[in-house]
């Protein structure tokens, strides 16, 4: 690749692979100064919906926070649970841990199955670590090995000016719904789920990030907490402003952001549900 993008000035190559960690093994270095990277996450709801209508796509909603957007699941209705459990056997179990020549992959499934049960919670290495039975260092190179992978992705806490605010404690989030939804084996009704809200922040979240980096967005995601308990599910950096979101699957209009938020940041504030939501996606 380095003697064609030399040599030849009127080619433009593109390398793909299904392997992260393999391209970016052998690209980095050698191409230097010679690339462009871009990222390709599962498909879009905004590619979804412009390829079959609105209304296709809303009356699909449901499915896709269950089944996810992977295009094999995709283009295969029917069949998205044997195409979900083909993906995590031979994606996570293989590509990673062949990788990282982890010995123990019954480690990495307790971790995972953990992680996915707790999105849009903070996370705390050292309980991790005692739920899977490893040292903290294992836990938090298992996490990095899985971002790389992108299978997840961390959401920091925003902190700038409160004292009470917390400072340093991260929220994990799948890339897509499928995948989490087959790690821990449910793919029950919506309206049947205990974890129904954690499913549509899970949703929201991974979309709008895969919004940021196609159209070179600027910016930055975190999360809000107080000591107190007082919280704010997404925060987005823009320039010199500050917007806060709250995501709600059916929403109440009484529904706020915490004042202290609100007054210290002068932000932009806006709760996402159901009703609203491709203005968030999109």
């Amino acid at each position: 690749m380095k003697i064609i993008t030399d040599r030849f000035k009127s080619v433009q190559l593109f390398a793909s692979g299904s392997s992260s960690f393999d391209l970016s093994n052998k690209i980095n270095e050698p191409l230097t100064g010679r690339k462009w990277e871009f990222q390709l996450y599962p498909v879009s709801w905004e590619e979804y919906e412009n390829k079959h209508g609105y209304l296709f796509a809303e009356q699909n909603l449901e499915n896709r926070l269950l089944y996810g957007f992977y295009p094999d699941v995709l283009n295969n209705v029917g069949d998205e649970v044997a195409i979900l459990r083909n993906l995590v056997n031979s994606y996570l179990y293989k590509d990673i841990l062949s990788f990282a020549d982890i010995r123990k992959p019954e480690i990495l499934d307790k971790l995972i199955q953990a992680l996915a049960l707790q999105i849009g919670r903070e996370v705390n290495y050292a309980e991790l670590a005692q739920v899977v039975n490893v040292d903290k260092n294992t836990v938090s190179k298992y996490i990095d090995l899985l971002e790389k992978g992108y299978v997840i992705f961390k959401l920091s806490s925003f902190s700038r000016n409160i004292r009470n605010e917390i400072k340093t404690n991260k929220k994990i989030y799948f890339y897509d719904n499928g995948i989490r939804n087959m790690v821990i084996g449910n793919f029950n009704s919506i309206d049947l789920r205990a974890d129904k809200g954690a499913i549509w922040e899970n949703f929201l979240i991974s979309e709008r990030v895969k919004q940021i980096q196609y159209k070179q967005s600027l910016a930055r995601s975190y999360f809000w907490r107080t000591k107190q308990q007082q919280e704010v599910d997404y925060v987005e950096e823009v320039g010199d402003k500050i917007f806060g979101y709250e995501f709600k699957w059916q929403s109440k209009k009484s529904i706020k952001l915490p004042k202290t938020f609100t007054q210290a940041y002068n932000s932009e504030n806006k709760v996402v549900d159901r009703d609203n939501f491709r203005d968030f996606v999109r």
